[in-house]
């Protein structure tokens, strides 16, 4: 049985997609690691401003209501262009994508850095934002190219986790940085490990091959009208909670940012390569994992947007406390990440996401309780629990489920379509817990707070509803199985 395994080893090396994979003996889990590295870093950056904002704000003369687009710039480029992302590495190579966006994201970081202006640092907040897009999917589709088996359900876990942990690494790292080394170290930190990962990854990543090498085949005017209607729909709904819902300037915004949408719809349909084929609509495990994917981000980085403000204006906690405030959160899902990827081969992928949201609803329902005399160990520390341990289980279900159905030649697209989910998740999380929380004409902000954390409950249970009947009740193989087949 040995022999015969030896055997058939070189055959098997043979047959493994060789744009991003590796052999056995290029260390597949040190490529792991170089590929996971980048990856938290652009999770991470969508997170790692909150705490630095008051800061940003004050240093560099930013309006209030301007503020918010040192976050937003970034995720909407992220999330917008993540399919664009995704198609260029599936047709330009995984390993090309993969170093212009490691490249422009570090340059990006440097730039936001040195920003000497509002309008620079969200320019150069934007251009991370691209970076991030071509960086992100061309990783993950390496990824998905080089490990099989069960070694695919780990890696695509570890993956999965890391959407989580980034981004409540990201509270803690800004209030860590803000507060020892002032707001633009936590740009500044990105670049020693962008220029270390960029020198590795043209050691460790192998020559890209069978690809077009053709901008032809991108959908650049559905990327356009996909960023612009989004962007749009952001500021609206930005826009709601001084104008109101039912303001002119609110209706002409979204009537706008719909035609626009529109207009990316159209451009899809009539497109020669569309930056979503058809029939990846039609992959029932990828679809329903996205849309998951989408919501929780949302709720996540709402509760690390809601809870900055909370732990600060009300319970008068310094930027360094309320990273550390978030830590347990950190802690716990890195825990639940990997309990995640043990109950999913047991139970199945429905079951666990099922259960992590269910989690998440319930810790949001905790948080909508803490008022004005609220003490973290009672008010807060229980809810942030129990969200941390919900997200965990579900990042790794959904990031394994996604990819379980995808051919080899259209990981680049899969993968941006999970990222987009996650970067828009982001903000359209922000955008609408907020809305909610500062303009539902409530009685100051603790009470906005409570409502905004109710509202987070109710998504969260609809997602739940929504993966009982969507997500497949997929079960990986273990090891062992693996072994056996």
């Amino acid at each position: 049985m040995r022999t015969r395994t030896k055997s058939q080893s070189p055959s098997t090396r043979s047959q493994v997609p060789h744009d991003g994979a590796t052999s056995s003996d290029r260390k597949p889990w040190t490529l792991l690691v170089l590929l996971s590295v980048p990856q938290f870093m652009v999770i991470l950056d969508a997170t790692v401003v909150n705490v630095a904002l008051p800061s940003i704000g004050r240093k560099l003369g930013f309006a209030a209501a301007d503020l918010q687009w040192v976050v937003s710039a970034y995720v909407l480029m992220t999330g917008g262009l993540m399919l664009l992302g995704g198609r260029s590495a599936d047709l330009l190579g995984r390993r090309p994508v993969f170093l212009t966006g490691l490249f422009l994201f570090t340059v990006s970081s440097l730039a936001s850095g040195l920003a000497p202006t509002p309008a620079a640092l969200v320019a150069s907040r934007a251009c991370q934002g691209i970076g991030a897009a071509l960086l992100s999917p061309a990783a993950l589709a390496i990824i998905t190219a080089t490990y099989t088996g069960a070694q695919r359900t780990t890696a695509l876990g570890t993956w999965g986790a890391l959407a989580g942990g980034g981004g409540a690494a990201g509270v803690l790292v800004g209030g860590m940085l803000t507060t020892w080394l002032g707001w633009r170290s936590i740009f500044f930190i990105n670049v020693p490990i962008g220029l270390i990962a960029a020198l590795l990854a043209l050691r460790m990543l192998p020559a890209s091959s069978q690809v077009t090498k053709s901008l032809r085949g991108l959908d650049l005017p559905g990327a356009l009208s996909l960023v612009s209607g989004l962007a749009l729909l952001v500021y609206a709904i930005r826009e709601s909670t001084t104008q109101g819902w039912g303001s002119a300037s609110t209706l002409a915004l979204l009537a706008l940012a719909g035609s626009l949408l529109g207009v990316f719809a159209a451009v899809e349909r009539r497109a020669r390569r569309p930056l979503v084929p058809t029939t990846i609509w039609r992959v029932r495990s990828l679809v329903s994992s996205a849309t998951v994917m989408l919501g929780v981000t949302g709720v996540l980085v709402a509760t690390f947007f809601l809870g900055s403000l909370f732990l600060q204006r009300v319970l008068n906690a310094t930027p360094l406390e309320t990273g550390l405030e978030f830590l347990p959160l950190v802690v716990v899902t890195g825990i639940a990440a990997h309990v995640g990827g043990r109950l999913l081969t047991r139970f199945g992928a429905r079951a666990v996401v099922v259960g992590g949201l269910s989690l998440i609803a319930a810790g949001n329902l905790l948080l909508s309780g803490a008022g004005t005399r609220a003490a973290y160990a009672t008010d807060l520390l229980p809810g942030f629990a129990l969200i941390g341990f919900g997200v965990g289980l579900t990042f790794v279900a959904i990031s394994v489920t996604a990819m379980s159905e995808i051919a080899p030649e259209q990981a680049g697209v899969a993968s941006g379509l999970m990222t987009t989910g996650h970067e828009l998740g982001a903000a359209f999380g922000v955008s609408l817990v907020s809305a909610v929380a500062l303009g539902s004409g409530a009685s100051g902000f603790v009470s906005g707070y409570g409502q905004g954390a109710v509202a987070g409950a109710i998504l969260a249970a609809a997602l739940a509803l929504i993966a009982l009947v969507a997500v497949p009740k997929f079960r990986p193989l273990t090891a062992a199985q693996v072994a056996i087949h």
